[in-house]
């Protein structure tokens, strides 16, 4: 097991500190690759050998760290790659380092009782699909021969699920950093089933991140959806766009889109979160001009509303969706 997954248990609030976490991460070995909004692996192959522990005794000493210097705890799964570490992360608890053995059959062991949707980068639609066909474990799609799985999901996909299901992990940790960016958080009073009020969560978020990027004269290049449940799971997808902006309807569009490929049905969201990443200057930014009168309007309308908010507050001008009775403060 040379491979650490870590989620470090960040409020909101607080989210501005992963950089320095990843700092201390650094400290064991220069492979950390960044997972925002609170993650990150770590490839311990060097640390290992350099400090005479294996990578669990070594989780163990990052997690001491984590809260004596910083105050936050983390859970973290370990494995011989990047994929059955972040599955192994799932299991794992405050205290408890999951680790996935490394010998053929132990993986295939662990992984077979596993959901599906387990697996990173399978999202709800392909779950459904397979589980309509009884592929609901990994140990079935494991078991089930190729052709069929290309059949059900396409040529790559199902090549890519197969060897995953069968524990063959092609992956390794990109060294990165995490990009300056800005991030809000909608919570809900209650676990929210209604996806309506999903859904105006992240106009309500949009809106904010949209504001703050042009009162600070930045556009963001990417944008990352995080949705918590009430199990204290989360899911989170990024979306590249199609040219950086701080346009809030585009941002806005985005949002949804990575909503509504999630899938959800009746999940009961404990909060939503967004992220805008990747900033620049917004006068180094290119626009592709259109000859829509529309889209030149609501530029413009969407200037005097800042103007009226920089004197008035947040709140003197919202879009319709947000009015009338539970609206979400923007």
């Amino acid at each position: 097991m040379t491979i650490l997954c870590v989620r470090f248990q960040l409020p909101p609030t607080r989210e501005a500190d992963l950089p320095r976490l990843l700092g201390m991460l650094e400290e064991f070995t220069p492979v950390v690759q960044a997972l925002p909004p609170d993650g990150a692996l770590a490839d311990l192959r060097g640390a290992e050998r350099y400090f005479g522990r294996d990578a669990v005794e070594l989780a163990s000493v990052i997690r001491v760290r984590s809260l004596a210097l910083y105050g936050v705890d983390c859970v973290i799964g370990a494995g011989p790659g990047p994929m059955l570490a972040r599955v192994a992360l799932r299991d794992a608890v405050p205290g408890v380092t999951c680790a996935v053995p490394e010998e053929r059959d132990a993986i295939a062991e662990f992984l077979a009782d596993k959901p599906v949707a387990a697996l990173p980068g399978v999202g709800a639609a392909t779950a459904r699909t397979l589980d309509d066909y009884g592929l609901d474990t990994l140990g079935r799609v494991a078991a089930a021969p190729l052709s069929t799985l290309q059949r059900l999901i396409g040529a790559k996909a199902g090549r890519e699920l197969h060897e995953k299901a069968n524990g063959v992990d092609r992956g390794r940790v990109v060294p990165n950093a995490v990009s300056r960016s800005l991030a809000t958080e909608r919570p809900f009073g209650r676990d929210e089933l209604d996806s309506d009020r999903h859904r105006r969560a992240l106009l309500s978020a949009a809106e904010e991140i949209g504001a703050r990027l042009r009162a600070l004269e930045k556009v963001c290049r990417t944008l990352t959806l995080t949705v918590r449940y009430a199990d204290r799971s989360a899911t989170t997808r990024s979306r590249t766009l199609t040219e950086p902006t701080a346009h809030s309807p585009d941002l806005t569009r985005a949002a949804y889109g990575m909503y509504e490929a999630l899938g959800l049905q009746r999940a009961r969201v404990r909060a939503i979160a967004l992220r805008a990443e990747g900033l620049d200057p917004a006068d180094q930014a290119s626009h592709q001009l259109t000859f829509d009168p529309v889209d030149e309007k609501v530029r413009r309308i969407e200037e005097v509303a800042d103007r009226a908010r920089a004197k008035f507050g947040p709140r003197a001008v919202m879009p319709g969706g947000l009015g009338g009775p539970g609206r979400l403060a923007a």
